[in-house]
């Protein structure tokens, strides 16, 4: 199985090209949301779930919510990191609070949740896989 384990922070290292900021030389806000899935991403990859698997079995991962805090700002050449913990919610809810660092300095903060449906938009159940990963350990 992956690397990840519940409560465990995942990091994940971003460049910023120029390609990635707006006309006042800064990141464009919304690529913030692109470098916090590419971190999801990985999550998913590193604990050994194939996507295009799931896909192919009708199970797709939905973002139904993302609340977001712009706290500061990043430029070209920076190097940030997206720094994720996530859990489980019930049975088709995985939620992940991502904070992305310049340096050591938090300029952005998200909440996201996903939900596991099926490829006709109808909440399923997360991957066993998955939830046997995600269990916190019984005590």
């Amino acid at each position: 199985m992956g690397s990840i384990q519940l409560n465990a922070e995942h990091t994940f290292p971003i460049r910023i090209f120029y390609e990635d900021t707006d006309m006042a030389g800064i990141v464009y806000y919304a690529n913030y949301l692109r470098y916090i899935e590419r971190a999801r991403s990985d999550i998913v990859e590193q604990m050994g779930l194939d996507q295009r698997a799931m896909r192919e079995a009708d199970v797709v991962f939905v973002v139904t919510r993302v609340e977001a805090d712009y706290l500061g700002s990043a430029r070209f050449g920076d190097r940030l990191e997206v720094r994720t913990t996530h859990e489980p919610k019930g049975a088709v809810r995985w939620l992940f609070d991502q904070d992305v660092y310049l340096d050591d300095t938090l300029i952005f903060r998200a909440k996201v949740t996903a939900v596991c449906m099926n490829t006709a938009g109808k909440p399923t159940r997360l991957p066993a896989k998955l939830r046997l990963m995600l269990q916190e350990p019984s005590q």
